[in-house]
């Protein structure tokens, strides 16, 4: 495209015309349509398309640079957006903290004095639990003491359910739920999938079992590895599993299916796992931490990116930042950040998690969570039964003396017709009471149909029973064999 002069020829467009083009392409992308006819009410119209086409141009403009919809695993240019600005920390030999991950800023920090197995947030960030030596306590942001939940005792792993106020080991509002012995060996890992809010424990027998608060039993039994498992992690849509085993394995279990063989199998070991939002798996063992990645969209995990920590300094755990591509990594000499592009969602919903809250904002949505908090009952392998039907049940087996009755209360129903009078010869009293004697007959035809029909589905299931129990030796030759066909 160019301009045309007076000479008849054509000049090469400038780098201003070119732009002007490209953004005139954006801009029929955001506008809603066709012009519209503006024979009546034009003056207010005109004056709503004009508002409308400097929002378009606007939106044109901030998609070359903000990219709003697409998020990509090799784009060094990103905005970064902060919702899980804060982060706690907690240490072997007692520290505690909460750090402001969007100005670095350190917002409160504690010495409790005992060792801090696992530390979570509850329903927000001014609130935290931390597994102590004895019991587990929850502290405000300001690092007070709030409550000390003895009936716990010693726990090695805290894990909350958002949307239903529960803290694992399950208690909502400070009342106890259910407290369950596994009977499955000692405990040492813990995770909730975000799908259903299950939580899933891992064993050293390497079993994994789920459970939900108001039962005693699992409502799921795996076993996923042949030695104790040390890590496990769910990806965020809730459907894909994944853990290691101390035989330095890496299982992915896809949990729609239930089948016994995983999805896949990865070597190496893992003393701690975590999924980002954009599905990327993230391993760590001693000083080394690998992420994998599906490019395929297949669930079949490739190597992408790995690091080595500086000194060698052990892992505790690795965790991925929210709407940030940022991977935090707990280890012996405190905690580090590295990039990993294409981690985190580029995109945020106010309404779920806003990097800009205000303080009545806040108060404003944690009133709003705990109206919509849902009961502990709603847990359960498939969220998605809640809301339908119960299936209609199958009908009881009458009884004996029940079918009898009701075949006799159709006799009777028969006995009671009276029959018109015919003509001279048709009318004799043996006709009749044999027209009688049928409707009779056919009255009973379809509950003796129905009896026999029962009686052979009886019989038949009484011979395959005998067919499939093996007989002794010495009367195998009494057994009725099969007709050769």
């Amino acid at each position: 495209m160019g301009v045309k002069l007076d000479g008849g020829t054509i000049a090469p467009a400038t780098e201003q015309e070119k732009v002007s083009d490209e953004l005139d392409k954006r801009v029929k992308k955001f506008l809603r349509g066709a012009e519209a006819n503006l024979e009546k009410l034009k003056g207010q119209l005109a004056v709503r398309e004009e508002l409308y086409g400097k929002s378009a141009q606007a939106a044109a403009k901030a998609e070359k640079w903000l990219l709003p919809s697409e998020g990509g695993y090799l784009e060094t240019e990103d905005m970064p957006i902060y919702y899980g600005r804060y982060m706690a920390v907690g240490g072997r030999k007692g520290h505690l903290a909460i750090v402001d991950m969007k100005n670095m800023g350190l917002i409160r920090e504690i010495q409790v004095r005992e060792t801090v197995h696992d530390v979570t947030f509850l329903h927000n960030e001014m609130f935290f639990a931390a597994a102590q030596k004895n019991y587990p306590y929850i502290y405000n942001h300001d690092g007070t003491e709030l409550h000390c939940l003895k009936e716990h005792g010693a726990v090695l792993r805290l894990q909350f359910l958002k949307n239903h106020f529960l803290l694992a080991s399950d208690i909502t509002m400070g009342r106890m739920i259910g407290s369950y012995g596994t009977g499955l060996g000692c405990t040492d890992v813990m995770q909730v999938n975000p799908y259903n809010g299950v939580v899933a424990l891992g064993h050293s027998g390497g079993k994994v079992s789920m459970w939900k608060p108001t039962s005693s039993a699992p409502l799921l039994q795996r076993l996923c590895h042949k030695g104790p498992i040390s890590a496990m992690a769910f990806h965020p849509n809730g459907h894909l599993m994944a853990t290691a085993g101390k035989e330095k394995k890496i299982m992915l279990w896809d949990l729609r299916k239930l089948q016994d063989q995983p999805l896949q199998t990865l070597p190496g070991n893992a003393t701690t796992l975590d999924f980002s939002q954009k599905g990327l798996l993230a391993r760590g063992t001693s000083s080394y931490v690998q992420i994998l990645g599906d490019f395929s969209g297949t669930q079949n995990y490739e190597k992408y990116m790995d690091h080595t920590m500086i000194k060698g300094y052990p892992i505790g755990k690795v965790l991925f930042r929210p709407y940030e591509d940022v991977l935090g990594i707990g280890h012996s000499m405190g905690w580090s950040s590295i990039l990993i592009p294409g981690s985190g969602e580029p995109n945020f919903d106010t309404w779920v998690a806003n990097p800009f809250e205000t303080s009545k904002q806040r108060r404003e949505k944690e009133v709003h969570t705990l109206l919509d908090k849902l009961p502990p009952e709603t847990i359960m392998l498939n969220p998605t039964e809640l809301g339908t039907l119960k299936p209609q049940r199958r009908k009881e087996r009458r009884t004996k003396e029940e079918k009898e009755a009701e075949m006799e209360a159709a006799v009777e129903s028969v006995k009671g017709v009276e029959h018109k009078k015919k003509t001279k010869g048709r009318n004799k009293p043996s006709k009749r009471a044999k027209k009688k004697q049928e409707m009779i007959v056919r009255a009973k035809r379809p509950f003796l149909e129905q009896q026999k029909k029962e009686e052979e589905q009886v019989a038949r299931k009484k011979q395959k029973v005998s067919e499939h129990v093996e007989q002794p030796t010495a009367l195998q030759r009494f057994v009725r064999k099969k007709a050769a066909t």
